[in-house]
């Protein structure tokens, strides 16, 4: 199965954002770039917009035990902290558009950090380390693309500020029906609370 661990915002916030990408999908040019899916998650369930700590790829099932208790034990060593959906940018010339981060971001590269250590103990590291850059996809584009316009308006955006208290397991289910500009459906496998928080 397709893995990565993440920080799920809370619907309410995700619904900020949203407001904000429907006015960016009515500026020129919008049409050429792949939306990301449908805001917010459903109770039990993962949002499509969530900030990646660490990516695992293909994990064998086995092996997903191992993962979760190293991944509840990186939770339980992280105490919760204030995060806000903020600003934007871009990866790749416009290959990826992305909202950004604010409020306790060294924290949040700290519990990244810990999510890949797990990764990589429980043996499913991808051997590539890079800088973390907390942010939230909202579009993509197989071309490079002219995105200037969109990173004013969400330079522009900051959501209310929560309290991150979860660590998620999320699968990644691939589109398989060969419909253009479908998305990933993401589904929680685990979920642990930061600090010992209920």
């Amino acid at each position: 199965m397709r893995l990565f661990a993440a920080v799920l915002p809370p619907q309410d916030v995700t619904e900020e954002l949203a407001a904000v990408v429907a006015e960016l999908r009515k500026l020129p040019g919008s049409q050429g770039l792949r939306w990301t899916g449908v805001p917010g998650r459903p109770r039990g369930g993962a949002a499509s917009w969530h900030f990646t700590l660490a990516f695992y790829g293909e994990v064998d099932e086995d092996v997903v035990p191992e993962l979760s208790a190293r991944l509840e034990r990186a939770a339980r060593r992280t105490p919760r902290f204030p995060l806000a959906v903020r600003g934007g940018g871009q990866f790749g010339h416009g290959r990826a558009l992305w909202a950004g981060a604010s409020g306790e971001l060294p924290a949040l590269r700290l519990l990244a950090e810990r999510a890949e250590a797990a990764g990589r103990k429980a043996g499913v590291g991808r051997g590539e380390h890079r800088r973390y850059k907390a942010h939230l996809t909202v579009a993509r584009s197989r071309e490079a693309v002219e995105v200037g316009p969109y990173i004013s308006v969400l330079d522009g955006f900051t959501s209310r500020t929560w309290t991150v208290d979860e660590l998620a397991l999320v699968r990644s289910n691939l589109p398989t029906s060969g419909v253009p500009g479908e998305q990933p459906r993401y589904e929680v496998v685990g979920r642990w609370a930061l600090g010992g928080a209920r």
